[in-house]
């Protein structure tokens, strides 16, 4: 039997399926059944069948406390996203590195983590490198602090615990209270800085993608001998630009 479309134009339990899956990873990505149902209107029978499902095609695995997590299947559709989301944004990354000669990076939010998804690197013999694909903690580095800025502290707060702090650097930020004191000037002066907090002699200029489907980033990294206050002055408008653009790609997309 054939499901009707909803209002929306959609098939119904598809749209219940993201639903579902969306709790899951905004919970962090394991929850168990009885707050799936206190975070939806859906009814307890409709959600155990949806998960039942999932978890048969390997979206959704079941743990042994009972707890639902998110699949292994779910990891090569999200690759296979990422590289797309980030072969969209490479013209602007390298209009950026042809403009500043610095190295341009894309990153996104994945569960607790900043993963990033492309990279133009400088043409220097010298500059920052990252591995596309990489894992990175988000309290230490430009893309994850303005990744953060765009949430509420309360989400900020159950993000790094769940991460952690660890400090890569003397420079790195320790405490959760100094991360929201600096997430707060991140959010006042529009980007984020990591001033050798993730590798020492490296600094970074960050800001966030506007109305991206998944919280994103960009930055330009290199070393402080060159990425110096003069470089501040140009790469800000330069990123920004950029992460507006690519915005408007995504929803031309879309």
């Amino acid at each position: 039997m054939t499901e009707a479309p909803v209002k929306s134009g959609g098939v119904q339990s598809v749209e219940r399926v993201f639903e579902l899956l969306e709790l899951i990873n905004d919970a962090g990505g394991e929850v168990t059944l009885s707050e799936l149902a206190a975070s939806t209107d859906l009814p307890l029978p409709t959600i155990h069948r949806l998960l039942r499902t999932l978890v048969g095609k390997g979206y959704v695995r079941q743990l042994p406390n009972r707890r639902y997590v998110l699949g292994p299947r779910l990891i090569r559709l999200g690759e296979g996203a990422n590289r797309q989301f980030g072969a969209l944004a490479r013209p602007q990354l390298k209009h950026l590195v042809d403009a500043l000669g610095e190295t341009a990076n894309m990153a996104v939010l994945d569960s607790d983590m900043v993963v990033y998804i492309a990279q133009v690197p400088s043409p220097h013999s010298m500059r920052m490198f990252t591995e596309v694909g990489r894992r990175a903690h988000t309290h230490d580095t430009g893309v994850g602090k303005a990744i953060l800025a765009q949430l509420d502290d309360e989400a900020v707060r159950r993000i790094v615990h769940r991460a952690g702090m660890p400090t890569p650097t003397t420079k790195s930020i320790a405490s959760i209270d100094a991360l929201l004191d600096e997430l707060a000037v991140v959010r006042r002066r529009g980007y984020a800085v990591d001033d050798g907090e993730q590798e020492l002699g490296v600094r970074c200029f960050a800001v966030a993608v506007p109305d991206s489907p998944t919280p994103t980033a960009i930055s330009v990294s290199g070393p402080i001998s060159r990425v110096d206050e003069d470089f501040a002055q140009r790469v800000v408008p330069l990123l920004t630009t950029a992460a507006q653009a690519i915005s408007g790609d995504l929803n031309v997309a879309d």
